[in-house]
């Protein structure tokens, strides 16, 4: 299963936000350069963004800034903020055969895994701050 690429556009956007905040007015089309989608994809995660509390959007001038440290936002928070995932990561087919032995038993021997491995997952996001990947991304010398 595929997470889909909400999450690591919503975190190219934010780390636009902060890279060029004294560059640039970072508006939806300037991030969509960036990241190379049409500008309605990433009103849309700045839309979601704004809602979780992440970032503003300026209105009439445009651009956005953050409204958190950067060591206060994890990937969970921006994972969330964008819904990359609503309720279970791993999806189940729905009827497994109650008639068959394996079928009957599935549920029983493999949803505690998987939400083991759901919950490894988010608790790894939690650890990982935008500053983290913003001072990665500035020790890069291209």
């Amino acid at each position: 299963m595929k997470i889909t690429s909400r999450l690591t556009i919503a975190v190219h956007t934010v780390l636009c936000i902060e890279y060029f905040k004294k560059e640039y007015k970072v508006t939806s089309e300037f991030i969509a350069s960036s990241v190379q989608v049409n500008a309605v994809i990433i009103r849309n995660v700045l839309s979601q963004l704004k809602k979780a509390g992440i970032i503003n959007v300026n209105r009439g001038s445009g651009g956005a800034d953050i409204l958190k440290d950067l060591n206060e936002i994890t990937l969970f928070d921006i994972y969330k903020a964008v819904d990359c995932v609503e309720g279970d990561m791993f999806g189940f087919h729905e009827k497994p055969n109650e008639n068959c032995p394996v079928g009957k038993q599935i549920h029983y021997v493999l949803d505690e895994s998987l939400q083991n491995a759901q919950k490894a997952f988010e608790d790894s996001l939690k650890t990982i701050t935008v500053k983290s990947l913003y001072d990665k991304m500035k020790k890069i010398k291209l």
